[in-house]
């Protein structure tokens, strides 16, 4: 379990590594839309090669590091994981929805801030399930065996990871990041680059988490509205409306069983 491990942060580094140095490796053998620079073609075989010495190729390299090198390559790829799990995963939709929810029912710090992103980790690990089989039966496990190079492990983990954020992305998103760029026309969806595909992916998240926000707001909009109404009808305008209306947010949250409901719901809008 602790070698797959290793070897699950090795390709998240390298995959991090590779995103922002190199083209998809994937769109490899596609023909470009557009003719492309000269020093762009050169730039994966070097980073194929530096990755190869950095991680000390299982699969050929001529002199692996030692342990204690390995590990501290390890623990500096750690620190760039954060950025992978927000940026790459569905951690930024659930994490806002449930943020909303809690200013929704009123609650400042109730479920607190360790529960919400614990909710959302451990939700996103569910979610993202298929995809992480999908690079550990690909990618890693031929890595550990050495039967593909570094080079090969990026291009295996980097399809599934590619999917997933293309499938969540909206098109427009893309076209407006691309038009930023000044990329040639992407003839094929599968073909759009991670430097495109990441800040689109995103954009569509945080525009997805604020339209299931907004909804979840209206029914205790209403609560608030009517407990405000009834307040003012019977002169208490003193009382503040939000503490008496806390009681039957949370009372109609729970008879709805509000939280399956938000995480089942969640859950689905990656399924579609």
């Amino acid at each position: 379990m602790i070698a797959w491990a290793k070897h699950f942060a090795l390709v998240l580094g390298a995959l991090a590594l590779a995103l922002f140095l190199v083209a998809p490796a994937f769109a490899q053998g596609v023909a470009p839309a557009a003719p492309i620079a000269a020093p762009a073609p050169a730039a994966t075989p070097g980073m194929g090669d530096a990755v190869d010495r950095a991680l000390g190729d299982l699969g050929g390299g001529d002199a692996p590091l030692s342990l204690s090198l390995q590990v501290l390559i390890i623990m500096g790829l750690l620190s760039v994981l954060p950025g992978i799990l927000l940026m790459m995963t569905s951690f930024t939709r659930i994490i806002i929805v449930l943020s909303v929810l809690r200013q929704a029912l009123g609650l400042q710090q109730t479920p607190p801030n360790q529960v919400l992103v614990g909710l959302s980790l451990f939700l996103s690990f569910f979610i993202m399930a298929p995809t992480i089989s999908e690079m550990n039966t690909t990618a890693i496990k031929p890595y550990a065996e050495g039967r593909i190079g570094a080079t090969q492990m990026i291009e295996q983990a980097g399809k599934p990871l590619h999917a997933f954020m293309l499938k969540q992305t909206r098109v427009k998103d893309i076209t407006m990041f691309a038009n930023i760029a000044k990329a040639p026309p992407i003839a094929n969806p599968g073909d759009t680059p991670f430097s495109i595909l990441l800040p689109a992916f995103v954009t569509s998240e945080l525009k997805t988490a604020f339209q299931i926000g907004f909804l979840i707001f209206l029914p205790f909009i209403v609560i608030d509205l009517i407990v405000a109404t009834v307040l003012m009808s019977l002169g208490m305008m003193m009382m503040s409306p939000t503490i008496i209306a806390l009681p039957f947010k949370l009372l109609l949250f729970v008879l709805v069983d509000g939280w399956a409901l938000t995480m089942g719901s969640l859950a689905s809008s990656f399924a579609s």
